[in-house]
């Protein structure tokens, strides 16, 4: 059988794999699950198992068999720090290599290099690399020390403002809608339900669709509070240029990837204030997704060259 490569990106909310060929064709794509691995217990197989199902679909997507090797796997976990938590996949494959998330982000939306990209999905984080590949990271701190401007902190800001409020005997109309999108009877139900874990954070994430939509619709509230999340991706895209680049150099091209930045105000805002910030900034669509990015670096680590 013909050479097949792999990558899969392990996101807090759901995960996707691909497959692809030596030409750089995709045979197929798959979903699963979320690949969260954080607060769940030592021998947790949550991750293992929603990459091998994603593996496993993009398999059945593609017409292969399900013990079809591959001459290498690369899979992005977000919050990867070099050790796998719990029970690692198992993959038929030559190889298998293992990338915080925003590595794949990065092969996946723009081969040059240096480039950067900031990913706004349920967490948050900017990496870039240099002209030899250097890394640089920044922010990417988890949902209780960081994770500005992503999904989660949009959500989190706004239930935490109308539940403030709701002490003065106010529920506005953010806090109504949460109490709708949750099914919950008031605000303190919502933050225990959250405190037991009857509410995960992906579904919290959730709702930060609520707030876009609220925005888009004139809620003032709901406007700043996008406006302050694109400032914080902005910001942080802002950190990783400015290590990577310099005024005698091309600027730098900026990816914005992630779950959040599907809603076009919070990239188009993003993108305007990174680049009224700073001239070393050069804002690019992404080429491919992250998990075809993970793909593209498991020809790396086949030692194959990249497809053009």
């Amino acid at each position: 059988m013909a050479a097949l490569f792999a990558g899969i990106d392990g996101g807090q909310s759901s995960t996707i794999a691909v497959i692809l060929d030596a030409d750089g064709v995709v045979l197929g794509r798959g979903t699963a699950g979320p690949s969260d691995h954080v607060d769940e217990p030592a021998q947790t197989q949550r991750a293992a198992a929603a990459c091998e199902s994603a593996l496993a679909a993009a398999l059945a997507a593609a017409r292969l068999p399900a013990d079809t090797a591959f001459e290498a796997v690369v899979v992005g976990l977000s919050g990867y720090e070099g050790s796998w938590h719990g029970r690692e996949p198992v993959f038929r494959a030559a190889r298998v290599d293992y990338k915080h998330d925003a590595a794949i982000a990065l092969a996946g939306a723009i081969r040059a290099r240096p480039a950067a990209v900031v990913i706004a999905g349920t967490g948050s984080v900017g990496y870039g690399e240099s002209a030899r590949h250097e890394p640089i990271r920044v922010g990417g701190f988890g949902y209780l020390f960081g994770d500005e401007g992503s999904s989660f902190a949009i959500a989190r800001t706004a239930l935490a403002a109308a539940m403030r409020v709701t002490d003065r005997g106010v529920l506005t109309d953010l806090g109504a809608a949460a109490l709708a999108f949750f099914d919950c009877l008031d605000l303190r139900a919502l933050a225990r339900a959250v405190a037991l874990r009857e509410i995960g954070r992906p579904q919290l994430a959730s709702f930060s669709r609520v707030v876009f939509d609220a925005a888009r619709l004139g809620d003032p509230e709901a406007a700043a509070i996008v406006e302050d999340a694109a400032a914080a991706l902005a910001g942080l895209a802002q950190l990783v240029v400015e290590q990577l680049g310099h005024a005698d150099m091309p600027a730098v091209p900026v990816a914005f990837v992630g779950g959040a930045m599907e809603n076009a105000e919070l990239r188009s805002a993003a993108a305007r204030r990174l680049e009224s910030a700073t001239p070393l900034a050069r804002v690019v669509e992404p080429a491919f997704e992250p998990a075809v990015g993970a793909a593209l670096l498991a020809f790396d680590a086949a030692g194959v060259a990249r497809p053009a």
